[in-house]
């Protein structure tokens, strides 16, 4: 991200309804964010992650752009694609970590 962004976003996050706002959209930002991320990572394409996994690319495409939910079972697959393993946690709210508040 850059500087400009960065600094509209945290005095956008001062107003607590545009806070509200950006902390209920952050779960989904973050996974979307995570599978774009391991793909890239990984060295694959869409194109090759459908192959390995037997999702249609465009459902791949709608993943990273957050036009649909994933259900766990395509998170696994989509790890297992990439060589990797799926890893969910939970944090206390309020817990924002300095990647995720900077993206």
């Amino acid at each position: 991200m850059n500087s400009e962004f960065d600094d509209f976003l945290q005095d956008q996050l001062k107003d607590s309804e545009f806070r509200k706002e950006y902390e209920a959209v952050q779960p989904k930002r973050a996974i979307i964010q995570a599978i774009i991320d391991a793909r890239h990572q990984s060295g694959l394409t869409q194109k090759e992650l459908s192959e390995k996994t037997g999702i249609t690319q465009g459902d791949i495409s709608k993943l990273e752009k957050g036009n649909a939910n994933p259900s766990i079972k395509t998170l696994q697959r989509l790890a297992a694609g990439m060589g990797m393993t799926l890893h969910i946690e939970f944090q206390p709210i309020g817990i924002i970590d300095k990647k995720t508040a900077n993206e």
